[in-house]
C-alpha cells in the first residue's frame, strides 16, 4: 500500500463532482484496506457511500453491487442514472447490466474492452470524464 499512487486525474475529477454536488459510491474488486488506505491518503474528507469492495456476494460482474448503491440512495430507476467507471470488462458488464452509463478508463491492459458492447465510452485519465460530462454524456 505505500507504493499506491491514484490513477491520473483521479483528485480534479472527484473535485469538480464534489463541488457540483453528485454522490460518489465505489464497487471494487479490491480489499477494504487498500480502498481506505486510497481515500485517506489522496482524497481526506471525500465522502463515498457505499463502498462495495470484494467481500460483496455476488462479485462483479454481477451488476448487483452497483444496484445495491442505487438502492441505498434510493434511486426507482435502479442504476439508470448512474455512470459506472472502471478499468475492466467485468466493470463494464457490470455497469451495462445495471443499466448504467459505462466509461472504460483505458490503458495497455485493456485495449479489447474499447469495442466490447458494454462499453459507453472510454477516456484515457479520469479528469476526461470532466470534459464529458459538461458537454453532455453520450455513449
Amino acid at each position: 500500500m505505500l507504493l499506491q499512487e491514484p490513477q491520473p486525474g483521479l483528485v480534479e475529477l472527484i473535485e469538480y463532482l464534489e463541488v457540483r454536488g453528485v454522490r460518489m459510491g465505489l464497487c471494487t474488486r479490491n480489499f477494504d484496506g487498500p480502498v481506505m488506505h486510497l481515500l485517506q491518503i489522496f482524497l481526506p474528507g471525500k465522502t463515498f457511500a457505499p463502498i462495495i469492495t470484494r467481500e460483496f456476494r455476488p462479485p462483479k460482474p454481477d451488476p448487483a453491487g452497483i444496484l445495491h448503491i442505487a438502492e441505498a440512495w434510493g434511486l426507482e430507476d435502479r442504476g439508470e442514472g448512474l455512470i459506472m467507471v472502471g478499468d475492466s470488462i467485468d466493470d463494464m458488464m457490470a455497469g451495462h447490466k445495471a443499466g448504467t452509463a459505462t466509461v472504460l478508463l483505458a490503458n495497455e491492459s485493456n485495449t479489447e474492452v474499447k469495442e466490447h458492447e458494454s462499453t459507453g465510452l472510454w477516456i484515457d485519465r479520469l479528469d476526461d470524464l470532466i470534459g464529458v460530462l459538461e458537454r453532455g454524456f453520450e455513449a
